[in-house]
């Protein structure tokens, strides 16, 4: 317990000194792979958001409620992405729709279940400043138990993301994204490319200063997903199906699905604010919504 608390006030520490994520970020990697350009996608990630009136995962928001079976994804399938909603708030509690309206953490982690910490504390829109609620929403989602099949990490830079990524993948890995259109909700699948059954996901936290969320799921599959929008507008979507569904929370799943945990596979795409390191070996050359890594 006294070592968690001391790796909580290091990593609270780091952030609160506020180094410059972007440039420290771009050195680091040049150190570990100096062929290769740090990606816009991941860049963009890194820039503080100080003064900007919308917080970070509110675009990641709109795929909240995108969860579905990995059989429904196939070419000429419908999918919505979710930002209507009013009908499924509406099969909430109220300390649930409260809770949801307040939440603007990416989708990819509140489903994951944590027995030990089933009230979670969400975190308000437009918070920019880092004081004890922030620090113990912090604390929640980085220091809680990790759900049952699932590693987790609280990155406070790009240097400690990268480390925990080549800690799961090794170096030879390449960055993923999704590229969603702007006020979209409507699509049809285009194509389904697999990319592979290893990946780490690292989510950008709604805090003005740089944290990621980074986890690593057991028994999951990685797909990119073209779409295109209604009006005609392609899309990117990058794609995570969880065969071990046994730590995903069991509210969620059957409001939205009507299942519960541990019975099927489950399918979710991963917005804009987030981003996928995966092995170079496990994806096709068809594939260049991506960057390899080579160093």
């Amino acid at each position: 317990m006294e070592f968690t608390h001391i790796s909580f006030v290091a990593l609270l520490c780091l952030v609160i000194v506020g180094i410059d994520a972007s440039q420290s970020g771009e050195e680091y990697w040049k150190s570990v792979w100096p062929n290769t350009p740090l990606p816009k996608a991941l860049l963009d990630l890194l820039l503080p958001d100080k003064g900007i009136s919308v917080p970070i995962g509110s675009q990641e928001e709109k795929q909240y409620w995108t969860v579905f079976f990995e059989h429904d994804l196939y070419p000429g399938k419908k999918m919505s992405l979710g930002i209507q909603k009013n009908s499924e708030i509406q099969l909430l509690t109220s300390r649930e729709q409260v809770s949801l309206k307040k939440s603007s953490q990416p989708f990819g982690i509140n489903v994951w279940w944590d027995q030990k910490s089933s009230e979670r504390v969400s975190q308000t829109f437009g918070v920019h400043t880092w004081g004890k609620k922030d620090t113990h929403i912090l604390h929640d989602y980085c220091w809680s138990s990790r759900a049952i099949g699932e590693d987790k990490h609280c990155a406070p830079s790009l240097e400690s993301m990268m480390n925990f990524s080549i800690s799961k993948l090794g170096k030879n890995i390449k960055v993923m994204s999704s590229s969603f259109a702007q006020n979209q909700n409507q699509y049809v699948v285009e194509e389904v490319k697999k990319i592979g059954d290893r990946a780490v996901m690292c989510h950008r936290l709604n805090f003005e200063k740089v944290v990621f969320y980074c986890h690593q799921g057991n028994s999951t599959t990685t797909f990119m997903v073209s779409l295109m929008a209604f009006d005609g507008t392609k899309s990117k979507a990058l794609t995570i199906c969880h065969h071990d569904t046994r730590g995903m929370n069991p509210d969620m799943l059957y409001k939205v699905l009507k299942v519960v945990p541990g019975t099927i596979p489950i399918c979710h795409f991963i917005g804009n604010k987030a981003i996928a390191w995966v092995p170079i070996d496990a994806v096709s050359d068809s594939v260049d919504h991506s960057r390899a890594i080579s160093g």
